[in-house]
């Protein structure tokens, strides 16, 4: 399971969670011990990352990013801790979505290339069903598949209301979108 591990919190390869080092992530894995099971799948089976695989890890960044969090979910954590804890963007888990990304890109690396480190032809697949893009200067990472924040940054706006909404008013409020006119 190391080989995810590493790959998953950061290496030559893939990219870390922001503000997350290796001692916070093992630490973390200490305490979720049941994602273990899935970094294995991950690396003894690489060809597709199953869904119980995704609940797992969703489940253990949440807690990298707030330990005593009790969601499962990467996208409902990320709106809990950027509405109700007033946390920067830097400091709240990636989207589903390019977590996604992130642990196609790590399995490819753990779970292919490292797993076959000592062959001497290995059967790679092609890079690009593994979260990565050939562009002119050689393969990079695709991040997301969502539109970038400055092109829906309408989400973005919230009115600041704690009970009853008295403006524009979005998921994204302390109401938790409760007020907001669909007009």
């Amino acid at each position: 399971a190391l080989p995810v591990f590493h790959a998953i919190t950061g290496c030559d390869t893939t990219s870390c969670f922001s503000g997350k080092g290796k001692k916070t992530a093992w630490e973390t894995w200490n305490a979720s011990p049941a994602v273990t099971e899935s970094f294995l799948s991950l690396v003894d089976q690489p060809e597709t990352i199953s869904d119980v695989c995704m609940e797992e890890i969703e489940r253990f960044v949440v807690v990298l990013y707030d330990r005593t969090n009790a969601l499962n979910k990467v996208n409902d954590a990320r709106q809990q801790l950027f509405t109700k804890r007033s946390r920067t963007l830097e400091n709240i888990p990636p989207t589903k979505a390019a977590l996604m990304y992130h642990m196609m890109r790590a399995t490819f690396q753990a779970g292919h290339i490292w797993s076959q480190s000592l062959v001497r032809q290995p059967l790679l697949p092609n890079p690009s069903q593994w979260g990565w893009e050939k562009q002119e200067n050689g393969w990079v990472p695709v991040w997301s598949n969502l539109p970038a924040a400055q092109q829906s940054c309408y989400e973005l706006i919230h009115c600041g209301c704690k009970k009853a909404c008295r403006g524009l008013c979005t998921a994204l409020c302390a109401c938790g979108g409760k007020g907001y006119d669909t007009r």
